[in-house]
């Protein structure tokens, strides 16, 4: 059996370990054909040679990293060893532009290397696809994206709707006026721009149509110019509802489509309007279409395995 040794130098190694040796179980879950001790300052790992050194390049970008920035997270940890790219296109992924300065000072920007790839391919094309399961952070990148473009004035407002179908639920059971109505299933919106707008000025965007949010009916009959419209949770439209949407781009307008298509709550033998849409406009330019995965989930680390045992469940009944 080969041996490794590794002796941190330069770093505090305990720090590095983590609280109770957690990042030190992280690499034994990442890597468990090899034998992984850490006492001192010093890492040994003993197993088949190619594996050793794939292990040798990976924790040399963790120890580069931590150089870096004093911090070694789990998030941090799962980019490193699953990243196709090398340490500066590591860092520029995880350390990445910021979309929009928040509220509370809050960063905004893009979290994993799917989302710096919407980022990207949101710069190059007019309408872009972002296909994921939930916790992705699909929706989230694009609102702060549309902030974005509101600030540096490339659009005069933003415009986000969702189909009014949820979890068979039937908005006319929900009780008071349609405003009261819609808020609550528009909360994820609200949310997101909860973190990037201070309140009094939301509000004030709100109240003069600056940021409009709305059901997908309000947009039929309308031209959208100057504006940044995402479509949310779009694999409950229907055939017509994502044509209609989709023919309201007008002048200057930026559109961004979300959704899952293992979430869809229309009733049966209705084809999803999102799956439609992927297949019949894939070929157009200036389209572009990006698939997130469980990678790409920054919610608790818990949502990833689930979405993992789920998939594979879905995987046998299909």
């Amino acid at each position: 059996m080969n041996e490794l040794i590794i002796e941190l130098t330069e770093i505090n190694p305990k720090e590095f370990f983590g609280t109770q040796n957690i990042n030190i179980e992280l690499l034994k879950k990442y890597y468990p054909k090899l034998k992984i001790v850490a006492r001192g300052n010093k890492i040994k790992a003993y197993g088949e040679e190619e594996l050793l050194e794939e292990f040798d390049k990976r924790l040399d970008m963790l120890v580069t990293h931590f150089g870096k920035y004093n911090k070694l997270d789990e998030n941090t940890i799962e980019r490193i060893l699953t990243s196709d790219g090398g340490q500066d296109e590591i860092d520029a992924k995880i350390n990445g532009e910021v979309l929009v300065h928040g509220a509370n000072g809050r960063l905004i920007k893009a979290q994993t290397a799917n989302q710096q790839r919407l980022v990207e391919l949101m710069k190059k094309n007019d309408m872009v696809f972002a296909i994921g399961p939930a916790g992705t952070g699909k929706t989230y990148t694009g609102v702060a994206l549309a902030v974005k473009a509101l600030k540096e004035k490339q659009v005069r407002r933003i415009i986000l709707t969702r189909p009014a179908v949820e979890a068979g639920e039937n908005l006319g059971f929900l009780p008071g006026d349609l405003k009261e109505k819609l808020d609550p299933y528009m909360q994820p919106l609200y949310d997101a721009l909860r973190d990037m707008i201070p309140p009094e000025k939301l509000q004030n965007y709100i109240e003069t149509g600056i940021i409009q949010i709305a059901p997908m009916a309000f947009m039929r009959g309308r031209t959208l110019d100057n504006a940044f419209v995402i479509l949310d949770e779009a694999q409950n439209t229907t055939h017509a509802q994502m044509k209609m949407f989709l023919t309201r781009m007008g002048k200057n307008a930026k559109f961004m489509i979300t959704g899952d298509p293992g979430q869809i709550d229309l009733p049966r033998r209705i084809t999803s309007g999102l799956k439609e849409a992927i297949l019949v406009l894939k070929d157009i330019k200036g389209i572009g279409i990006l698939y997130l995965d469980d990678k790409d989930v920054i919610r608790h680390r818990l949502v990833k395995e689930i979405i993992a045992s789920y998939k594979s469940i879905e995987h046998n009944n299909s």
